[in-house]
């Protein structure tokens, strides 16, 4: 291996993946570049864990989770500007892959305007781990040839076109759908996806709470409702987890015909 080297370029950021919450997910890199901050500004879901890896650092909680009090995203940017040209070694700490889901693009965007280099250090997102947490492949040549990576928790007005996404033969892997599961589920029954497609949703994926839940379309909101399914969680939608599902439905003591037919019973019920 190199040796290592603190970077003797001033004025320069790393925007650092964390992983799904599991240490031992994150990368060798992090893991330097973690122990070599002089200041590191971590998100909520980054896993406060890994702060045992940079006690030399000063730590700032730039907290950002859905549906509660967040710190503002233009007050981080000015944070990560004003921090560089003091001339610190700085990380930022994003849960999962800084560009999923994680505004790192809006960094970018003030970093560059502000002249300072940056660097992007990838990690394991919370849908690749929730579908290792399931055991699974989210493709499968017969049933899913491609992966969409969606939030159903966008910015204000916009709007994901879920109609379209229903005929797509894809895995759909939705972030930030608790809230929203109930809308999720109309759209996708509205734009043709059958009731009985699997629905896993894995909570708190690689960490020891993690937990899922196996259910249907048809079946989703009131299953999620009675588990008291909670964020941060991962909505893995689609035929390629079908015989995965089934199993851990299994395990869970569920039968399985009797969780179609109440899918089908629940929306007919619904539309009535």
């Amino acid at each position: 291996m190199k040796p290592t080297h603190r970077p003797t370029v001033n004025e320069k950021v790393f925007l650092v993946g964390a992983g799904p919450g599991d240490p031992e997910l994150l990368t060798l890199k992090a893991a330097r570049l973690l122990s070599e901050a002089d200041v590191v500004l971590i998100d909520d879901l980054a896993g406060k864990a890994l702060l045992s890896l940079c006690p030399q650092a000063r730590v700032i909680h730039v907290g950002k989770r859905g549906g509660c009090q967040s710190t503002p995203q233009a007050f981080i940017e000015k944070l990560l500007v004003h921090e560089a040209r003091a001339g610190n070694f700085v990380v930022r700490l994003k849960g999962g892959d800084p560009g999923v889901f994680g505004r790192v693009g809006e960094e970018i965007a003030a970093l560059e305007a502000a002249n300072i280099d940056y660097e992007i250090v990838p990690g394991i997102s919370a849908g690749l781990a929730a579908a290792a947490h399931m055991g699974v492949s989210l493709t499968h040549r017969e049933h899913a040839h491609g992966v969409a990576f969606l939030t159903a928790h966008g910015a204000e007005g916009e709007k994901t076109d879920w109609r379209a996404l229903a005929n797509a033969a894809l895995t759909l892997v939705v972030y930030m759908g608790v809230p929203r599961a109930i809308d999720l589920q109309s759209s996708l029954l509205e734009g043709g996806m059958k009731l009985d497609t699997p629905v896993v949703a894995v909570e708190n994926a690689s960490q020891a709470a993690a937990r899922a839940i196996t259910t249907t379309l048809g079946s989703m909101h009131e299953d999620f409702l009675r588990e008291k399914l909670q964020s941060p969680a991962v909505i893995v939608i689609g035929e390629a987890i079908r015989q995965r599902a089934l199993k851990l439905a299994r395990s869970h003591g569920c039968d399985t015909n009797e969780m179609r037919a109440m899918s089908h019973r629940r929306v007919a019920n619904a539309a009535s």
